[in-house]
């Protein structure tokens, strides 16, 4: 018996979020459907990180117990081979007995990618979000730099338990161009739920003109100031979890 730990990828269209549901299909569910059929008999994995409906991930942390005599490839290609075909298992290998993929995370990273086009683009707007109308790219660029360091990010999520902290530390806010659509990537020691498509949703309507940087960084001091900033966030299916540092 040993606790293994694995680095998941799925595409989250037809998921209702990672967290297992009763009534819903889960990437928790699903992994745990696939290893029972390996032997296991747990109660559950354990996830880095609980991603909503629609939210894909590319660094999925996975954490389970289970005695299996094989290998780690083998391991890796028999969960594959029982697994749906919108998630896969990246990587396997052994970890601390104590290991849990949440608690003992030291930052988590996200990317989001949106393009501007007025024009439906069915195909990419499976994974990115297409905003129209047009946007200032320098003024979405200036205010990612707003949420780097220690914040109370309370006007741009909720905790996960009620009375919780919603002081953050954002280690990296920054927009990439990518041919003609924007990647942000944004990392954190740990985010409040929605956090990463409230600050989307925000940034690019600053860029729009929307609202001012200024307003912004009042809301990032003063979170009492959450309703002067624009209420709404961006769709999950730009968003995807890309990895988790210990």
């Amino acid at each position: 018996m040993a606790r293994y730990k694995l680095i998941l990828a799925y595409d989250g269209t037809t998921f209702a979020g990672s967290q297992r549901q009763a009534k819903h299909r889960t990437v928790q569910g699903e992994l745990e459907k696939a290893l029972r059929k390996l032997g296991w008999s747990a109660r559950s994995v354990t996830l880095a990180g609980r991603t909503d409906t629609g939210v894909h991930a590319s660094g999925q942390v996975a954490a389970f117990d289970l005695e299996w005599n094989h290998g780690f490839e083998h391991l890796l290609n028999a969960l594959n081979a029982n697994l749906p075909v919108d998630i896969a298992v990246k990587d396997v290998e052994i970890a601390d007995a104590n290991f849990h993929p949440r608690f003992d995370a030291k930052s988590r990273c996200y990317h989001y990618r949106l393009f501007c086009q007025n024009i439906r683009d069915p195909l990419r707007e499976k994974m990115a979000w297409r905003v129209w109308s047009a946007f200032d790219s320098d003024a979405l660029i200036e205010t990612a730099g707003v949420f780097l360091g220690q914040h109370d990010f309370s006007a741009f999520g909720s905790p996960s338990r009620e009375q919780s902290s919603t002081v953050r530390t954002v280690m990296s806010s920054v927009w990439k161009r990518l041919d003609d659509e924007w990647q942000y990537e944004v990392r954190a020691d740990a985010f409040l739920y929605r956090m990463v498509r409230r600050l989307v949703f925000v940034q690019v309507a600053v860029a729009q003109g929307k609202c001012s940087k200024e307003t912004v960084v009042k809301a990032l001091e003063w979170p009492q100031a959450k309703n002067e900033i624009p209420a709404g966030l961006a769709p999950a299916h730009g968003l995807t979890l890309v990895e988790v540092r210990y």
